[in-house]
């Protein structure tokens, strides 16, 4: 049998993106395209169309193998016509399980998400908003979600609680979530608000003493391992920020790493240990291949080191060290952080330097002078000083 060409495209279909399937009738091909899941036939069109996920493609391929031929172009031009903005990054954010909503939540689901992206929300905020509002669209089934009550809600928390034993954080993050579909995405005011809410406990952070930070660092022989453990306990950084340092960040020359957008959306500048410099010079002229353009680089040249990379680093420097407290590549934050309150650094320019939001004027930044941030040592060269550490 000659093959068929089937032609995807982005087409606007009763106000929301869908990709189509262009192809001359077969019926073997029509009943192949009717059970992938989200497929809608149009009229309008006479052609099947699909919901703009990123795995469309591929799912395609595999089902037309030996039948059709796939021609992308159409929807490749499409997308960078777009900038390639949004339905493919949407897409991923849209699990294969939403297929079992109904399609008035499925769509609810689908404006949430674009929502939460024209916002400019982080990577991390839609995936767990998108998770929380997905639990809920799974529990009401066919049920709009538009008309949820405020009771209703109330009663889903509770259900939430007694039949998944969710924490108090989930619970607050879950609440979120729904709040934000109804406040921001159907624009309803403060509907939320009388909805009780879950008082967080307070979990003090995990830290390392010198000791055992000494211990932690001896243990380590791989000097890349090394400066990344390095370079995160001695500004306080998290790991996504230490993996995302580029080598136009660090200048040396005002001794003050650069921190590009990190959490919360924010800019600053941390300290930048002479220790630590001298750690990386050395890490980068042995660094085989060399980073081109993030301090620390995968395999993959010009590609960010993974976190959970870092992490087993960590952990397994740890074991190395017989340190059997829990704790994570995220303790060294908590640790520099608590070093230097008991060194005398006022707490105000600690929370500057991790980048914290102030108490008390939430939409405000502390902001410390490069004379003040120059003046306060960072507690690696302290360590190092009592020869705690090795270079």
């Amino acid at each position: 049998m000659e093959k068929i060409l089937l032609r995807l495209d982005l087409i606007n279909h009763k106000g929301h993106e869908r990709v189509i399937a262009y192809c001359d009738y077969c019926t073997v091909l029509n009943k192949i395209l009717k059970e992938i899941p989200g497929a809608k036939f149009s009229i309008t069109y006479r052609s099947w169309h699909f919901p703009p996920v990123k795995e469309i493609v591929d799912i395609l391929k595999e089902k037309i193998r030996g039948i059709a031929e796939l021609d992308v172009q159409p929807l490749r031009e499409k997308l960078l016509a777009k900038k390639q903005l949004p339905v493919m990054v949407q897409s991923q954010l849209i699990k294969q399980d939403a297929v079992e909503f109904s399609a008035n939540n499925l769509q609810a689901l689908q404006r949430f998400i674009e929502t939460l992206i024209l916002k400019a929300y982080s990577r991390s905020t839609i995936r767990t908003y998108r998770n929380e509002f997905s639990q809920l669209l799974k529990e009401i089934q066919d049920i709009p979600v538009q008309n949820l009550t405020v009771d209703h809600i109330r009663r889903y928390i509770f259900y939430c609680f007694n039949k998944y034993k969710i924490s108090e954080a989930t619970a607050n993050s879950r609440i979120n979530a729904i709040k934000f579909y109804f406040e921001q995405v159907l624009g309803r005011e403060r509907m939320l608000i009388e909805l009780p809410r879950p008082k967080k406990p307070l979990h003090l952070p995990r830290v390392l003493g010198e000791n055992e930070l000494s211990r932690l660092f001896r243990s380590i022989i791989n000097l890349k391992h090394k400066a990344i453990l390095f370079t995160a306990y001695s500004a306080g950084l998290r790991v996504s920020e230490v993996m995302n340092l580029r080598l136009q960040d660090v200048d040396s020359d005002r001794m003050q790493p650069f921190i590009k957008c990190s959490k919360g959306k924010k800019d600053r500048y941390v300290t930048l240990s002479p220790i630590l410099l001298d750690v990386l010079r050395a890490y980068i002229l042995k660094c085989k291949p060399r980073p081109i353009k993030f301090l620390f680089e995968s395999n993959e040249a010009g590609m960010p080191y993974c976190a959970r990379s870092a992490q087993k680093i960590f952990q397994t420097a740890r074991q190395s060290a017989g340190i059997k407290k829990e704790v994570s590549f995220h303790s060294l934050r908590h640790s520099f952080a608590t070093h230097l309150l008991e060194k005398g650094i006022d707490v105000i320019y600690i929370k500057d330097i991790l980048g914290h939001f102030n108490i008390k004027t939430t939409e405000r930044y502390l902001h410390v002078r490069k004379e003040q941030l120059v003046t306060i040592i960072s507690p690696l060269d302290d360590l190092w000083k009592k020869g705690g550490i090795e270079i």
